[in-house]
């Protein structure tokens, strides 16, 4: 066979190999393609569970706080959380004196908050605050804002640094002892909605008289005050009931509740030395269970009980002198007696522990009450807070 010949035959064989499609044992190629194709719809159909839930929630908030939900007034903002990635650097916390030697009450001074143990830790996005409570959760602040002409206002503050709006635009703002729920007045009506982390959630609304505020939780009820000029208060079920007069028209102020569940409140009688102590069940009506006369009691309503329901703090008189006022609430009867406290409280009263209590006095300097020292005597002195500016007012952090 001549060359040539043979180059040409090992050509010819050479082509039919190439020719010849041998299947793969594996294919890598087709594995990968398929493998995206499934991806691809496995994708496409949860983007389409999520539009149906997006739209879901969106129409759902749309319902509760947008314009058609027969609202009076400013709108009422409620912000979730934001990209994470775009928070403010936390401001680090240093150490700083002591607000007050020996009490344990946490402040927040301005846009400071002063913590019991001495560290601070700067809120420069909270204004001007009425009163603050620890997240549920921890790590932060829940703050209501003192009252302005557009309203009031929730922030959640947390310790990493983020300040939230919750709501703005609100009438009176009222948070559950745990910090779990929130009340809160809206144009004509009045609403609850659950404290999830950075976040409003479930919200429940009912048709209010004129005037009619929240005043306090009392379990998972909320304690209305009917009309700010005069007596009556009823309690609200919400999601159950609609808020309706519950036929107390006698009780001006509600100081807190005992441990059993029932109420410390101050009511209209026909005692001529006025008003008196009662404890109420907790129903719409109010129902007085026991009475007690004899102490000369403030109007204003400022007072707080003792965690074990012994104690109560609250504003009076001793004789032309206007204190604050310790009540033995095992004593309620005909001839009820208090003893002289302190200067008379401003805000939020902290019991500590069951005979431990703080609050601020109208110049904000702290005071804080001893049990047994004001029954030996010896009442309560302010002491200043540290680091107070001009034109700061600072708060009792309640709860904490």
């Amino acid at each position: 066979m001549r060359l040539d010949e043979l180059e040409g035959a090992v050509r010819e064989t050479l082509s039919r190999h190439v020719g010849v499609a041998r299947p793969l044992g594996a294919d890598p190629a087709g594995q990968a393609i398929r493998r995206a194709n499934r991806i691809r719809r496995r994708r496409t159909a949860v983007g389409l569970s999520l539009a149906a839930v997006a739209t879901v929630v969106v129409s759902t908030g749309m319902a509760q706080f947008g314009p058609g939900s027969d609202r009076q007034g400013s709108p009422i903002v409620v912000i979730g959380d934001p990209d994470p990635s775009v928070r403010p650097l936390p401001t680090a916390t240093v150490p700083a004196p002591m607000p007050s030697p020996g009490t344990s009450a946490d402040l927040l001074v301005g846009g400071t908050l002063i913590s019991a143990d001495g560290e601070r830790l700067d809120l420069p996005s909270v204004g001007p605050a009425e009163r603050a409570r620890p997240l549920p959760t921890g790590g932060g602040l829940l703050v209501i804002g003192a009252p302005t002409t557009a309203g009031r206002s929730l922030w959640v503050a947390q310790n990493d640094g983020l300040v939230q709006v919750l709501l703005a635009g609100a009438g009176r703002i009222v948070l559950a002892p745990d910090g779990r729920q929130v009340a809160w007045r809206d144009g004509s009506d009045l609403l609850v909605a659950g404290v999830i982390g950075t976040q409003l959630i479930g919200s429940v609304r009912t048709p209010a008289p004129a005037g009619a505020e929240p005043v306090q939780f009392v379990g998972d009820n909320v304690l209305v005050r009917l009309d700010p000029n005069a007596p009556g208060h009823t309690l609200w079920r919400p999601g159950a009931d609609r808020l309706t007069a519950g036929g107390d028209h006698s009780t001006l102020n509600v100081y807190g509740t005992l441990p059993d569940g029932r109420l410390i409140g101050q009511v209209v009688t026909s005692d001529p030395r006025g008003t008196c102590l009662a404890v109420l069940d907790p129903t719409p009506a109010l129902k007085r269970v026991r009475t007690g006369c004899g102490p000369q009691l403030s109007p204003d309503g400022a007072g707080g009980v003792s965690p074990d329901g012994r104690w109560l703090l609250v504003n009076g008189r001793v004789g032309k002198v206007s204190r604050s006022l310790l009540i033995d609430l095992r004593r309620l009867g005909p001839d009820t007696t208090a003893v002289s406290a302190g200067p008379p409280v401003t805000g939020a009263v902290a019991w500590t522990t069951d005979s431990d209590a703080s609050y601020l006095d109208s110049a904000g300097q702290l005071v804080r009450i001893d049990v047994d020292q004001t029954r030996a005597g010896n009442p309560a002195e302010p002491t200043p807070v540290a680091d107070v500016r001009a034109g700061d007012r600072p708060v009792l952090v309640t709860g904490s």
